[in-house]
């Protein structure tokens, strides 16, 4: 029955085959099974521990094959169904392991342990279904009230169900039970900004920067961005987190699989065309997609060849309609796992990938953790690096990545003439501006606007902002709505400062075109710091609106410094807050200086690099050539700055 023994019976084979796995030996445990049933075909052990072994072992169709066969063989046996489930999850397939999970856990109706039931509830919130998710999670908790991963899932499903105080408790409860678990202490304090909650701030600030300097535990690269960090911190952060949360995520291969290069037909150095595949799972109304959307309708097709990869929901918009026509190819590869999109890849011919996404919202860590094509490029999504090997360039400027910072990135900079932000000529211009009232603004008065996320806002920026109000009497701030309770606490915290909380108006969620007439409201742009605005920096500058922002010394706090420099408004630029304080002070008592800026802007959009989306893309193709033809000639990645055509 074995090649390195024999066995009086099947019982005793699988027995042997068991300690074999449970000793680390996979490889002869799936040779012991394979053995079993070739002898006994029907035997469901052996055809369960076979998937097993070959699961560990990465050789995952075979995996999945076998377990498939076991549910068949043993439809009672729930952990078929669940290891099953948890292939397929990590595949990508999200509906049908959802679907497993819940058929084993009716197979066991006494389960007793948690574990299985915060999968579910997981794999409910993954696919959307926000109310099952939160179901099957109150539940978990309730069964297993000390077990940190239910409250954990618990938090995830109560934040996308868009409670974010009831998250923020969760996340606490979690850390609580468990210390070693420090991404709950930054999922808690995210939760807690996003509402405007900052009871426990400076707390969990020094927590977090504990965690980075130590190197005692994860923190979320994201949420070192929201808060005081310098580029040292943020990279030893990312580092970490790839390393222990990116990187377990590639499902390993058995076999090599055909390197991609082998397949491209690789132009020459005489300027063959190049395919480059842009990877995201924001091609639908999202800013990134505002943003880039004609970078991919101008693209030179005599010199290059354009695919999405789109792992996001498709939303049906006019957004997504016109992102579909601006590619070559098009291809949806949600329930793709990785070893399926790269191997997409290589049929496409793809030399260049570049992914849009980053640490941020939705990201597919299994496409992040390994290399799906020849050379790869971070950009536009995440502003910072992404601690890992599998990037080969990030897309920066003189402003947000300066040469100095290269020892803080993995990544090789490349610097691009004028920003490294992309933006869309066919950005809506000319809807209608509203009326005051119907904003919630009073019928005068000077109106200062701050339309970042309200988890940019920190309670020393707020401070700021409330003695401006103080400074210019009549004034209102125009803040993006952060739900009842952000908006409650934004109210409190202003009267706590001596300011009428009514001198406060929240906007609502509105489609883009509504959003950007209502800029025509504003006198003044303030914002956001240490993560200054990216899209809604380019939005205010595109409507005309002047912005007063601060430089920091990290990419997500210099992003509009660069913005207001290539739009020709550098004036505007300050290096303290008590330099932001003075300026936005000045400026809204000179009337004549605003509306000077204001021609200037007006006058940028089509003369200022930051609006010169065709110059702009000549730019990135020249950057691209050069990343191809270094990879061509054999050359490791290196940085590199592009010359202004």
């Amino acid at each position: 029955m074995s090649t390195a023994r024999h066995f009086a019976s099947p019982a005793e084979a699988l027995g042997y085959a068991l300690t074999l796995y449970q000793n680390g030996r996979p490889a002869e445990c799936g040779a012991v099974c394979r053995a079993i049933l070739a002898i006994k075909p029907d035997h469901h052990d052996a055809s369960f521990l076979l998937g097993v072994a070959a699961f560990t072992l990465g050789q995952i169709e075979d995996a999945q094959h076998h377990l498939a066969v076991t549910i068949v063989l043993k439809p009672d046996l729930a952990d078929a169904s669940f290891n099953l489930a948890l292939l397929l999850r990590r595949r990508g397939r999200l509906a049908e392991a959802a679907a497993l999970q819940g058929r084993a856990l009716r197979l066991v109706p006494g389960q007793t342990d948690a574990g299985p039931i915060t999968t579910l509830g997981g794999m409910f919130r993954e696919l959307g279904r926000i109310a099952a998710a939160r179901a099957v999670l109150r539940r978990a908790v309730a069964q297993a009230p000390d077990d940190a991963e239910a409250w954990r899932e618990s938090g995830h499903a109560l934040r996308d169900g868009g409670a974010p105080g009831a998250a923020a408790v969760a996340y606490d409860r979690a850390y609580r039970l468990d210390p070693s678990r420090t991404e709950s202490l930054g999922d808690r304090l995210h939760a807690s900004l996003s509402q405007c909650d900052w009871s426990a701030y400076d707390a969990l600030c020094r927590e977090v920067l504990s965690v980075i300097d130590s190197g005692r535990g994860i923190a979320l690269p994201l949420l070192t961005l929201l808060i005081d960090t310098s580029p040292a911190q943020q990279d030893r952060a990312a580092r970490h987190f790839h390393s222990a949360v990116v990187k377990p995520a590639a499902i390993p291969q058995a076999a090599a699989a055909v390197p991609a290069t082998a397949a491209l037909g690789a132009p020459s150095g005489d300027g063959g065309r190049l395919t480059v595949a842009y990877l995201s799972a924001d091609f639908h109304e999202h800013a990134t997609a505002y943003l880039a959307a004609e970078l991919f309708e101008l693209h030179d097709r005599d010199r290059f060849r354009v695919v999405a990869c789109s792992y996001g929901p498709d939303d049906s918009s006019p957004t997504r309609r016109r992102l579909e026509a601006a590619f070559d190819a098009f291809h949806d590869i949600r329930g793709c796992d990785a070893e399926q999109v790269r191997a997409m890849l290589v049929a496409e011919g793809v030399h260049i990938l570049v992914d849009l996404k980053g640490y941020t919202r939705h990201v597919r860590f299994d496409l992040l953790a390994r290399r799906l094509a020849p050379v790869q490029v971070a950009y536009l999504g995440y502003p910072g690096t992404m601690g890992g090997d599998a990037m080969d360039y990030v897309i920066g400027d003189r402003f947000v990545t300066p040469p100095e910072h290269k020892p803080h990135y993995r990544e090789r900079l490349v610097i691009m003439p004028h920003s490294y932000q992309v933006n869309d000529r066919r950005r809506p211009l000319d809807a209608p501006a509203p009326d005051r009232a119907a904003c919630g603004l009073p019928p005068d008065g000077f109106v200062f606007c701050a339309f970042n996320a309200p988890f940019k806002i920190t309670p020393s920026l707020f401070g700021l902002w409330m003695r401006m109000l103080a400074r210019v009497p009549g004034s209102v701030l125009w803040l993006q709505q952060p739900g009842r309770d952000g908006a409650d606490n934004l109210r409190r915290e202003a009267a706590r400062r001596g300011v009428d909380p009514d001198r406060l108006v929240f906007a609502p969620h509105r489609p883009q075109a509504e959003h950007l007439a209502r800029y025509r409201l504003a006198d003044l742009f303030l914002d956001s710091f240490p993560y200054t605005g990216h899209t809604t920096v380019s939005d205010a500058l595109w409507m005309g609106v002047p912005v007063v922002t601060r430089i920091g010394g990290t990419f997500a706090s210099r992003v509009a410094a660069g913005l207001l420099n290539a739009a020709g408004l550098p004036e505007t630029v300050t290096t303290s807050f008590d330099g932001y304080e003075a300026l936005a002070a000045q400026l809204a008592g000179d009337p004549a200086t605003l509306a000077a800026y204001r021609r200037r802007l007006e006058a940028a959009r089509t003369t200022a690099p930051l609006f010169d989306s065709p110059r702009f893309t000549r730019h990135l193709e020249r950057a691209y050539r050069t990343m191809w033809d270094r990879h061509a000639a054999g050359l490791p990645p290196a940085s590199f700055t592009v010359p202004s055509l």
